[in-house]
Formats: structure tokens, sequence, C-alpha cells
């Protein structure tokens, strides 16, 4: 059986991250698979570079790993590429991220950002589309815009999935999640502040939802962050 794992958004959750990494492994059971990575790895969370640097260091030898972007990613990179961009980072959690480089944003990794800027929107397989929030169905998957993957919201109840396929996303946080629909999963389920991160795994020769559960709880989480890197950087022209 050949096995997809999809764990959303951790928000800069290094614990919840490396204990979902673990308990795959032990449901792998040394046999591989594919790890899709939802985005969102950045904000809220303490310790978003250690999430990062975690990332990138990749899945071992017979898995393939597929880290999606997320809007908080992107809003990450605007934010480090114009600083007129800041203010609003910050105000989403940003603050949080600096506090994790040691409080300094002129120390931020450009290979931070650049791996941020680079990672994909999407991942496709055959019966499912891994997307960060969503896709629009009036629009082909070709010509989806950027601004609808990193930040559509589904109506409460929409079931549908896209083309024939399933659509597994995070984005739209969930407490009580995950939300599981005939055509769509939702797995975000505010795992920064609940403790509680939901990985969803999926049979790559079955169509449909996911046919098991990893649920990591661990204590919940207030947001970081005091707020003062925003203070500092609302003076940045």
């Amino acid at each position: 059986m050949s096995l997809t794992y999809v764990i959303p958004d951790v928000h800069g959750r290094f614990d919840l991250l490396s204990e979902a990494l673990h308990r795959v492994h032990v449901h792998a059971a040394g046999n591989g698979g594919t790890l899709v990575m939802l985005g969102d790895y950045v904000d809220k969370g303490p310790h978003s570079s250690r999430v990062i640097a975690r990332l990138r260091r990749g899945m071992p030898d017979g898995w393939s790993f597929v880290p999606l972007k997320g809007n908080h990613d992107a809003m990450m990179v605007a934010a480090w590429r114009d600083p007129a961009q800041m203010t609003r980072w910050l105000e989403h959690g940003g603050d949080a991220v600096l506090e994790s480089y040691g409080g300094d944003p002129f120390v931020i990794p450009e290979a931070d950002i650049a791996w941020l800027e680079a990672l994909p929107l999407m991942y496709v397989d055959a019966h499912r589309i891994y997307v960060h929030a969503g896709l629009d169905p009036g629009v082909a998957r070709e010509a989806q815009p950027e601004s609808t993957l990193l930040w559509k919201r589904y109506p409460k109840g929409d079931a549908a999935g896209f083309e024939g396929r399933h659509v597994v996303h995070g984005h739209n946080s969930f407490a009580q999640g995950p939300e599981l629909y005939g055509g769509r999963t939702n797995l975000d389920t505010r795992a920064w502040r609940t403790g509680r991160l939901v990985t969803g795994v999926f049979d790559d020769a079955l169509p449909g939802g996911p046919v098991d559960f990893i649920v990591v709880q661990l204590p919940a989480q207030e947001l970081q962050g005091s707020g003062g890197a925003a203070g500092f950087f609302r003076g940045i022209p």
C-alpha cells in the first residue's frame, strides 16, 4: 500500500511538527511514502525559524517530500522583500517569527526566504489536489490565481471537489476538525493554539478522503510575541 501523509498548518509549533513527523515514520513502518505539507510554517507560534530549518532538511530516502506554500509564508516573503509590507505581516503573527530569529529582522537568512518563496502552490496526484487554501470551481486548474490558492475560504458545508478530484487543504482553521466532506478535506485544526495537530493519511490507490488520521495533542498555547517588533517597523518607509 502506497500512502500520502498530509500535515496542515503548524505556524511555528516546532514541537507539534517534530512529534507529527515521528508519528508518520512509525505509521509508515519503514515503507516510506509521500509527505505533503500544506503551508503556513511561520507566524503566531514561537519557533518558526526551527520549523523552516527542519523542513529544509527534507525527508529520508524512500520518501517524496512536497512542502507547499501558505499565505503566511507568502506574507513573510513579501515583508522581507518590501518593508512597506512589514506592518501587515507583523499584525498577522510575524512578530513571533522575528523573536524566533533573535528579534533582528536583518539576520533572517536569505536562504530561508528564498526557500519559502520557491515553494509550489499545488500538488496533484491520481485522485487528489493538495493546496493550502482551495480552488475556484469556475476556473481551470492551470489558471487558478495565487490569491485563490493561498487565501480562499470555502463556504461552510461546501462539499465539492475539483474536476473529479478530492481537494485536501488547510487554512480555514476549525478547532474541532478535521472537516470531512465528499469532495474535500480540511485538516486545519488551529494547531498552533489548540496544541492538536491532525495528519491525514490517504491511500494512493483509492479516491476520496483520508483512510486514517495521526493525531498529536500537546499543550495549548496563546499567541506569542509582544508586538514590539511591529512598533519598530512602523518607522520604516
